[in-house]
């Protein structure tokens, strides 16, 4: 696997805790939308403490793009990353991925889990081929939710969310379980791609394959 050192550029707040990062491009990289890398941050200390983050940007885009969301109770790479500036360094290595475009379908993220669609609606947009893809996503507060208004100008009502700790939200209080995925998907015979922290992912794809989804339909990062 080759590794490339690539410049920051830009490092933009965008919600509580989450960054929008972009980096200079190597000549010739490559990504499909959906795909992540591992990335490693270039200072002493952290050099081998590599983390997988997903690109955000479209592949023809001269610049490369990650959403990340940092968590101040972790000591880690998430934790240091909310203190980077433009100038800093990543190291990152090939793409890889599960996740990537197989047709219409839903997709349901939970929380930051959302990152790896951002790509891959962005490309269809773009292509105008969205379609009838459907986006429902869970966070625990609406001040957490990435690209909200970007996605509802996409997607309009296909852009589904439910909150699950924050005290009179105006949009949906709940957690995504059997009973909401079927008062909101109409057919489970179509693709479905999900990412989240790994028990909502686990919880997600049993409650799919309960409903009637196809195993070959379902994508996920393994």
């Amino acid at each position: 696997m080759a590794n490339f050192k690539v410049k920051i550029t830009e490092v933009t707040p965008l919600v509580t805790n989450v960054f929008r990062i972009r980096t200079e491009k190597p000549a010739g990289y490559n990504f499909s939308p959906g795909q992540a890398t591992e990335v490693s941050l270039q200072y002493e200390g952290w050099e081998k403490e590599k983390r997988p983050f997903t690109f955000t940007c479209l592949p023809k885009d001269n610049f490369l793009e990650f959403t990340i969301k940092t968590y101040e109770d972790h000591q880690g790479v998430t934790k240091r990353i909310s203190t980077i500036a433009p100038g800093d360094e990543f190291e990152i290595g090939d793409a890889w991925g599960t996740i990537n475009y197989k047709g219409e379908g839903v997709f349901i993220a939970g929380g930051a889990g959302v990152t790896p669609f951002l790509s891959i609606l962005r490309d269809l947009h773009q292509k105008g081929a969205l379609g009838y893809n459907q986006l429902i996503c869970s966070n625990k507060f609406e001040d957490e939710i990435i690209c909200y208004d970007e996605l509802k100008s996409m997607l309009g009502d296909r852009f589904i969310n439910t909150i699950t700790k924050q005290n009179e939200p105006e949009l949906h209080i709940g957690r995504i379980d059997k009973e909401y995925l079927q008062a909101h998907i109409k057919d489970f015979n179509q693709q479905f791609y999900v990412c989240g922290p790994q028990g909502f992912t686990k919880t997600i794809l049993g409650i799919l394959k309960e409903s009637g989804a196809n195993a070959e339909g379902l994508v996920f990062e393994q």
